[in-house]
């Protein structure tokens, strides 16, 4: 028997409602998706995995930056524990490792040999002097030396996670010039009570003893910093020479070589620039010893570009390298 077509059918009130809620839901889902896919588009990435064609050294400062320092939390070391840090990497930096691993166990740091190769390149040896328990429980940062060369300057990465990929920068300087001793902190800088995990604003840190260290030994610092691009939208980087000028000709040479490759440099002593570090604690203590020290910011955006990285890491090092003949 065939359905009346003249029989009105009727459809129940809630059945009616379900289907137009369906449809308002669905609208919105479609306006909405798209919406968000550009936000994340237009918003600047986040620090990703480490990436596998790197060198050994970069891969490994790049985990240590997303898999620790990321994660840790800060325990304020006491003066003990700094001084006795510091003249532990001081005197490995002197060549007496034995002695080094001896007072370094004293606060539960080890040292480890790690390689810079890739493949069936072994690389440049480096020791790198870190905790030997949970990195994140203290957070204090570890300390990578140049086993081929004789150290004679420091590269120094104070906020690896909250300045993103610069410990991509300080692994590129300590690969490009033979000869130093990294410096990083390990812990995010709001990791503390307040400002207690800001290493490069506070004297009361093993990473300021341990550059401290550095310092009495004459060993020029490069640190670097970097910068969201609204903060100085016209410039790619800042060089400056901190609270001192004695490493006025590297900056010279550093911000001519960036100049010369297209980057758009704020030169701290021809003009006033933002981000200058004239308070950076470490900057402080080398300008009154009279040992040179740049601090460099360098612009998210250039942070992000990996070949663009490797072009500022590579003015950089062309910088450092005056250092060892004395210019």
């Amino acid at each position: 028997m065939s359905p009346d077509p003249t029989k009105k059918i009727t459809v129940p009130a809630n059945v009616v409602r379900t289907a137009l809620l369906l449809a308002v839901l669905a609208a919105a889902v479609a306006v909405i998706v798209p919406a968000l896919d550009r936000s994340r588009t237009d918003a600047a990435p986040s620090p990703g995995p480490p990436d596998s064609a790197a060198p050994g050294l970069e891969r490994r400062l790049a985990s240590y930056a997303t898999d620790v320092v990321a994660d840790a939390r800060y325990r304020p070391p006491d003066r003990a524990e700094r001084e006795t840090l510091a003249e532990g990497v001081a005197l490995y930096v002197d060549g007496e490792h034995a002695r080094a691993e001896r007072k370094l166990a004293e606060v539960d740091f080890g040292i480890r040999i790690v390689r810079d190769g890739s493949g069936d390149e072994p690389g440049r040896r480096y020791a790198e002097i870190a905790d030997r328990g949970d990195e994140t429980r203290r957070g204090w940062g570890r300390v990578y030396v140049d086993l081929d060369t004789a150290p004679r300057y420091s590269v120094q990465v104070p906020h690896p996670v909250a300045d993103a990929y610069t410990d991509r920068l300080g692994a590129g300087v300590l690969r490009g010039a033979p000869g130093g001793v990294l410096v990083i902190a390990g812990a995010h800088r709001r990791a503390g009570d307040g400002d207690e995990a800001d290493v490069a604003h506070r004297q009361d840190t093993v990473f300021h003893a341990v550059t401290t260290g550095l310092v009495d030994r004459s060993l020029p610092a490069i640190q670097v910093h970097g910068y969201a691009d609204r903060s100085v939208p016209d410039r790619d980087v800042v060089v400056s020479t901190g609270a001192g000028d004695q490493a006025r000709p590297q900056g010279r040479t550093l911000a001519d070589a960036l100049d010369d490759d297209g980057f758009r440099v704020c030169r701290a002593w021809e003009r006033t620039c933002p981000l200058e570090g004239r308070n950076n604690a470490q900057g402080r203590l080398a300008a009154a010893r009279g040992v040179p020290f740049l601090h460099i910011e360098v612009s998210r955006t250039v942070r992000g570009d990996t070949t663009r990285t490797a072009r500022a890491v590579a003015a950089m090092a062309t910088a450092v390298r005056e250092w060892d003949t004395g210019n």
